[in-house]
């Protein structure tokens, strides 16, 4: 088949096509605009494929997606492009409607009008809001109504709600992944767990929101390329599909896991001013895609971690240019 990975040069849309290139033998296009969290850098391995290609293009313009699906003609689109982080989105929330929202629905147009055997949209456990610190027996279900925090979370919840939409009106056959959060190699240095990973080999200040009692679900990126991959093949149309890591760990936790794999003191922590709105905790249900698709996860938190630090200590040459085209 002919797959598609729009938003392919960021974190987990290189992941995914690394998974896709040593564990089938589809032919796969990158798809990305190259925003300041695209990477080329990080795709110069899949480069030398001779079933890997690279477009520039905007999943937000008509032109551009409609070039793509003329030209190269897709089997499968897994939409990973968007904008991301809930910081930015709180200081300028428009780029994430233009992309996140208004970008999903150019390509459901585009798939309504070529034909594709699935699009995928890749979505997060934010849409369903948070959890209270003090019920761990609660978790996440697909069920779980939408309840957003974030300008972040709701542009996702929104594309979300467009996929499904669009499943029922036009019948285009569509599944949706809502994850917790990812960590692994390309991981964009403003994210948590290379920001703390970085600052410490810098031993500079690890900044840590609140009390650092926040508590996530923490997924290795390859668990969940192996997910996504099990519902594409195998999903069922109009489905969404949590996943989950089983991985529950308070924020000040992870810091300091990461100061000790790096042996470095935990004085190096800052307790900062708490983020505005900031979720307390998101604790995901996996048990359908377990049950359905016989996914389950792979790497404990424990393991990816080192397996993480170790490739922020072998890649110094990838992340270091991106620390002096911004400041984190």
């Amino acid at each position: 088949m002919k797959i598609v990975v729009t938003g392919g040069a960021g974190f987990i849309g290189s992941n995914f096509i690394y998974y896709l290139l040593e564990n089938s033998d589809d032919e796969i296009i990158c798809f990305d605009a190259l925003t300041y969290a695209g990477n080329l850098a990080t795709l110069e391995k899949a480069m030398e494929s001779p079933r890997f290609k690279f477009i520039r293009g905007d999943v937000s313009s008509r032109v551009d997606v409609r070039e793509l699906f003329t030209s190269e003609k897709p089997d499968i689109v897994v939409n990973f492009a968007a904008e991301s982080h809930v910081d930015r989105s709180i200081m300028s929330p428009e780029i994430f409607l233009r992309t996140n929202i208004f970008g999903v629905e150019v390509l459901l147009d585009a798939a309504k009008s070529y034909g594709l055997k699935r699009f995928h949209q890749v979505s997060t456990d934010e849409v369903y809001g948070d959890l209270p610190l003090d019920r761990p027996d609660l978790y996440f279900t697909e069920e779980t109504p939408i309840k957003t925090s974030s300008p972040y979370s709701a542009s996702k919840a929104s594309a979300d709600l467009f996929t499904l939409a669009y499943f029922r009106t036009y019948n285009i056959p569509v599944t949706i992944s809502r994850c917790s959060n990812n960590y692994g190699p390309y991981h964009f240095p403003e994210k948590l767990i290379p920001l703390m990973i970085i600052n410490a080999l810098n031993n500079k200040k690890l900044p840590v929101y609140g009390e650092g009692i926040n508590v996530r679900d923490w997924l290795y990126v390859t668990d969940h390329c192996a997910a996504i991959d099990a519902i594409i093949r195998r999903g069922k149309e109009g489905e969404v599909y949590n996943i989950g890591g089983h991985n529950e760990k308070r924020n000040i936790d992870v810091v300091k896991t990461i100061l000790k794999e790096l042996d470095k003191d935990e004085s190096l922590i800052e307790f900062v001013k708490d983020r505005k709105g900031h979720d307390l905790r998101y604790a995901i249900d996996a048990s359908k895609i377990e049950k359905e698709l016989g996914w389950k996860p792979k790497t404990n938190f424990d393991e990816g971690i080192k397996q993480t630090v170790k490739w922020y200590l072998d890649n110094e040459d990838w992340w270091k240019p991106l620390l002096k085209k911004a400041k984190f």
